[in-house]
């Protein structure tokens, strides 16, 4: 599973060569280091060393042991991730830089992207005018690339069925698995039981970790909301191995059961599961379970399990899983000096706020765990209404307890400053209330009065997101009218732009493409000066890290005015990660123009993977409908692991239905590589998935990577949920 698919090596949609690579089912795992303190986890990344439901487990993931670009004594020289364990405060990391914007990136650039959107929306011909801009409507006549759910249930769900009956490798197995809860269930069925639910579940109990646990995850990435369901991951999360299979046998009395202890990775990732389930979740009743659950393990079982990762799991998973809105409950005055109340049970949307804020100010709640709650918060903050006088009690509360923790004066740890930053970044807007005005006026000082890169950095992006939000007070966009920097988010900004080092000037660069893309969402004016200045910068810049940021920005911005310097720059720049970017951003301004000189690139990257995977999304953004055929053909003369991989989720990024039997023939042919066969099983899943964006976008965005678990995120053994495609 884990190996299979490198969310983050995907970690740009384009090329980042910056830290330790593993190749394994296919996939290249690209993440943000190991950012573990000591004593979290279940160890340094790779597999955990006690056995899973069923049986013993395999030590970690399988995979070919020659070195990929990353590891050492590969080409490129990257080094290893880290395997020590780092201090409470943030310090004492070795590895790769977290500070550069990359990482950010990887984790929050698919909304941006949104790339199976602009494929299946449609495709041009070169040289002609047959172009449809935007997703279109699902099943109208514009989806030409979308697969049909006859291709899909007659063809794709029966050869990864088969694929699970025939093969014993792990990475293969878990491809299909994944591919299989991406695709779901038929809409068409009938009787109400999950067929998928049915397929996976026969793995639950698998003597290798790797295939139980992400049979567990894949439950929840099916999202069927049966009431078995979910009380089988609630069993799981649980260690109740009796309660699983009471649920097991309501599904199907066939199905083999569950012996022993359960697994902490299994139990986190069915916390996952949960979240998951709860975030499509139609019954209100449902999320309610799914909710308190969650709370309930976290409040007490979780902190006896040994390590972090089911406490992280469940604080994560409770921001994925809005309860109903009590208004009642929500205009009741909160003093924020004296806390949030913990209370004994989850009944509204505003019960799970309080819980979660009760558990952050808990200090005997370890610092990695609390640092998950301010984002779960900001996730559930989304849409709640104000009163009568226009004031959220709630809103103003939450914010006045992040901004005392990330005051200079605090001394909570980093990683608790970090999450404030991002989560504030949530809950802000640009108006003219005072609690607005104080966000923004503390995220800027963030750049003179802590001492933390990181948090610099995430300030910077936070700041954008709240200029780029109008608020509901009298000013919607104060923010961005002040005379004065400090008072207004754009000449902020613009001056980080001008006068920032070179790591913290490719993040204000890629801060102001985030602001004005937010802007131009929510259908407000957009600066023309402030295009021009990052266009200016982009022009000028020699550093492949600032010529990617800024390329970057101009695409999330789509300035149709950097067209041709985006062009000139793919030109006359030779690095490959700095040339990844710019396809990718050319691809995201539809510079239709570009097209030759991307396929180009394209033909020419046979042994490049990572820019290969870059061309391939810029012009799958744009629609090209010869890109699938290049691909194809390029599968079928790859010999190499990495070739084969890039090849194969290039195929699988950009949606095209005409990848379906080239991925299926590479799924089956056993003459290839059971990583190369394993990546090419999850290629389908991204082609035929339910959801237009992937699934563990839900988690990675705005999630603060610093704090860290194995089963979160984890470097070059790529076990997290957010390593997996």
């Amino acid at each position: 599973m884990k190996n299979i698919l490198i969310a983050a090596a995907l970690i740009t949609g384009s090329a980042v060569s910056l830290t330790g690579t593993s190749y394994g089912h296919g996939g290249t795992y690209r993440g943000p280091g190991d950012t573990v303190p000591a004593g979290g986890g279940g160890g340094t990344g790779g597999g955990p060393a006690t056995p899973g439901t069923g049986g013993p487990t395999t030590p970690g993931p399988s995979g070919p042991t020659t070195p990929g670009p990353g590891t050492p004594g590969a080409p490129g020289g990257a080094p290893a991730a880290p395997t020590g364990p780092r201090t409470q405060g943030g310090g004492g990391d070795s590895g790769p830089d977290l500070s550069v914007w990359q990482f950010w990136w990887g984790f929050n650039k698919e909304p941006y992207l949104n790339l199976r959107a602009a494929v299946q929306a449609g495709g041009i011909v070169t040289g002609s005018d047959d172009f449809f801009v935007g997703a279109g409507e699902q099943g109208s006549a514009k989806d030409t690339l979308r697969p049909s759910q006859e291709v899909i249930r007659g063809k794709v769900v029966p050869a990864l069925k088969r694929i699970l009956k025939e093969e014993r490798n792990n990475n293969i197995l878990s491809g299909a698995m994944v591919a299989l809860a991406k695709i779901g269930d038929d809409p068409k069925a009938e009787g109400g039981q999950s067929e998928m639910a049915v397929e996976l579940i026969r793995f639950l109990g698998d003597s290798t970790q790797e295939v139980a646990e992400t049979a567990a995850l894949c439950l929840g990435i099916l999202g069927s909301e049966s009431t078995a369901n979910i009380d089988l991951l609630i069993g799981i999360l649980n260690d109740d191995v009796s309660k699983a299979n009471e649920a097991i046998a309501k599904i199907d009395a066939s199905l083999p059961k569950l012996s022993g202890k359960v697994n902490f990775r299994n139990r986190a990732f069915a916390a996952y599961g949960l979240g998951l389930i709860g975030a499509r979740a139609a019954d209100e009743g449902n999320k309610k379970t799914i909710a308190n659950a969650l709370a309930k393990m976290a409040d007490g079982p979780a902190k006896q399990v040994g390590n972090y990762d089911v406490s992280v799991a469940c604080l994560v998973a409770m921001g994925l899983v809005p309860m109903q809105i009590d208004e009642a409950a929500l205009a009741t005055a909160i003093d924020a000096k004296n806390g949030f109340a913990r209370p004994a049970e989850l009944k509204s949307r505003f019960d799970q706020i309080a819980w979660l804020m009760s558990y952050y100010q808990d200090e005997k709640n370890t610092f990695l765990v609390r640092a998950h709650a301010p984002r779960a918060v900001g996730n559930l903050m989304q849409g709640l209404p104000a009163n009568a006088d226009g004031k959220n009690p709630v809103r103003e509360a939450v914010a006045t307890r992040l901004l005392t923790d990330m005051d200079k004066l605090s001394k909570a740890e980093n990683e608790i400053k970090q999450s404030c930053i991002l989560a504030l970044g949530q809950i802000g807007d640009c108006d003219d209330d005072k609690i607005d005005a104080e966000i923004r006026g503390q995220l800027m000082e963030v750049k003179e009065e802590l001492a933390d890169q990181m948090a610099r950095n995430f300030a910077a992006i936070a700041i954008a997101q709240v200029g780029g939000r109008p608020g509901s007070g009298m000013a919607p966009t104060a923010g961005l009218e002040g005379k004065k920097k400090d008072a207004n988010v754009r000449l902020f900004l613009a001056e980080q732009l001008d006068k920032g080092k070179s790591v913290y000037r490719a993040w204000a660069g890629l801060s102001i493409g985030v602001l004005e893309r937010a802007l131009a969402d929510a259908k407000q004016p957009t600066s023309s000066d402030m295009k021009l200045a990052v266009r200016s910068a982009f022009k000028d810049a020699r550093q492949p890290m600032e010529v990617g940021a800024f390329a970057v920005s101009l695409g999330i911005m789509q300035d149709q005015d950097a067209k041709e310097l985006l062009r000139d720059k793919l030109d006359n720049i030779s690095d490959d990660e700095a040339r990844g970017y710019t396809a990718v951003a050319l691809g995201l301004v539809n510079d239709r123009a570009a097209i030759d000189q991307i396929q180009a690139i394209l033909a020419k990257s046979k042994y490049r993977p990572d820019l290969l995977k870059s061309a391939a999304i810029g012009l799958g953004l744009m629609g090209d409908k010869t890109t699938v055929g290049s691909l194809v053909k390029m599968l079928g003369e790859a010999q190499g692991l990495a070739s084969q991989a890039a090849i194969s989720s290039a195929l699988g990024f950009i949606g095209d239905a005409r990848s379906i039997d080239s991925l299926i023939a590479l799924m089956q042919d056993k003459q290839k590589t059971d990583n190369a066969r394993g990546f090419a099983a999850a290629a389908l899943g991204i082609v035929a998935d339910k959801e237009m964006l992937p699934w563990n976008t839900k988690i990675s965005v705005n999630i603060n990577y610093r704090a860290n678990t194995p089963t979160l995120t984890s470097p070059g053994a790529g076990t997290g949920i957010l390593d997996i495609l």
